[in-house]
């Protein structure tokens, strides 16, 4: 391709962060090949070596957004053990769903390539950081389905504050929102049990 249409030493990067960009602005409507091409400022039909659709290209940017959902994670506790760490994992989650809404609908709600490699891996280490959470926290439990429990409540959670049902005015009420159905979980599952003849 010709110098004057195809000027970027990183290509795909930069079409990344054109999409990035154009999601943050205006959400995953104005998500398209095209508009990318302009705004990383290369050919309509540059992305295509690298993106063979929008689908393609939206796990790309999915699967950034799972690494960064994941390091925010383990920046809220590098290695959780307890009830009360899972709850500050918990408001992390919900957190980085208020500051990256466009991202994380992309994340979660838009078509993807099924066959992304990427993306696949990219959840793969949220599922596994949820399951070992779990394996620590509560040794006994049975780990697959709890952690689909934990993951459901706080990923509900997030989509619940994202849509307006719940408070989402400061960081703390959300903190505290998140944390009190985090701990009603795990208080309420030990009682109904004991109530249970």
């Amino acid at each position: 391709m010709p110098q004057a249409t195809y000027h970027h030493g990183d290509l795909r990067a930069a079409c990344l962060c054109a999409a990035r960009e154009l999601l943050e602005e205006d959400g995953s409507g104005a998500l398209s090949l095209r508009a990318v091409a302009r705004r990383a400022g290369v050919s309509a039909t540059a992305p295509y070596r690298h993106f063979a659709d929008r689908d393609a290209l939206v796990s790309a940017v999915a699967a950034e957004g799972y690494r960064d959902l994941a390091t925010n994670l383990a920046t809220a506790h590098p290695s959780p053990t307890t009830a009360e760490d899972l709850s500050a994992v918990a408001v992390a989650y919900v957190q980085f769903a208020l500051d990256h809404p466009a991202m994380f609908r992309a994340m979660f709600a838009e078509p993807c390539d099924p066959t992304s490699e990427e993306r696949v891996a990219a959840t793969a280490v949220i599922s596994e950081y949820v399951h070992g959470i779990v394996r620590r926290a509560f040794p006994d439990a049975e780990a697959g389905a709890l952690s689909t429990t934990v993951w459901a409540l706080v990923h509900g959670l997030a989509f619940l504050h994202l849509d307006g049902k719940l408070d989402a005015s400061s960081p703390e009420i959300v903190a505290h929102q998140v944390r009190a159905a985090v701990t009603a979980l795990f208080t309420t599952a030990p009682a109904m049990r004991k109530a249970t003849p």
